[in-house]
């Protein structure tokens, strides 16, 4: 009963330790002091230095977690019946846990081979997303996956000023019409590579 009871606790404190980290450095600056994570979530330096030996291996982690959690946002819209619904519940649910909140980070982090292997996986979930709702004539042929990514990245900026939800929601409705299908505007310049995407955090393995 005391290992699990200890073991329980241990997996608190990191739960504790990673919601910190990403306030601590999405608000901060990822130039902030990991003290700051240790004392924001409560738990002593030394605690955090047994679970992550660095600061790259704390930005590490939550780079994976953040890509696990948009493989289940794709997986989620997939599973929508109505390829529209599908998309809009995709995109929303990652602008609101901010899945581009790290994307500052790229090129200063090493990336793991699991970084990789889930980003991957990632991609071409949302790839089978956007798929399905250009044939259906519901988006914009000319939008992109990575068309879409960019642009949860950039709602998962944080504001300057006083955190004001709604109006995030109201930009974000209108960023959703602006994908809709036929579109009005022709898009300018070529479409993001992959090459360049993925280029931002290094040689791909």
């Amino acid at each position: 009963m005391a290992t699990r009871g200890r073991q329980a606790e241990a997996a608190r404190n990191d739960l504790r330790l990673l919601q910190a980290a990403h306030e601590v450095f999405t608000t901060q600056g990822f130039d902030a002091p990991v003290s700051a994570i240790a004392k924001q979530a409560g738990v002593g330096m030394g605690s955090l230095y047994r679970r992550y030996r660095t600061k790259e291996e704390l930005l590490q982690r939550l780079c994976l977690i953040a890509m696990e959690r948009v493989i289940e946002a794709a997986e989620a819209g997939l599973a929508e019946g109505d390829p529209w619904a599908g998309l809009e519940l995709y995109v929303r649910t990652c602008v609101g846990f901010r899945s581009g909140a790290l994307a500052p980070v790229a090129g200063t982090i090493e990336v793991t081979d699991e970084m990789w292997r889930t980003s991957r996986k990632a991609t071409e979930l949302a790839d089978r997303l956007i798929s399905r709702a250009r044939e259906a004539g519901v988006l914009r042929p000319d939008v992109t996956t990575l068309d879409v990514s960019l642009l949860m990245e950039q709602f998962s900026r944080p504001a300057p000023g006083p955190e004001r939800p709604e109006a995030k929601q109201r930009l974000l409705a209108i960023a959703l019409d602006g994908l809709r299908a036929p579109g009005v505007t022709e898009l300018p310049g070529d479409p993001p590579s992959l090459e360049w995407y993925e280029g931002r955090w290094g040689e791909r393995p």
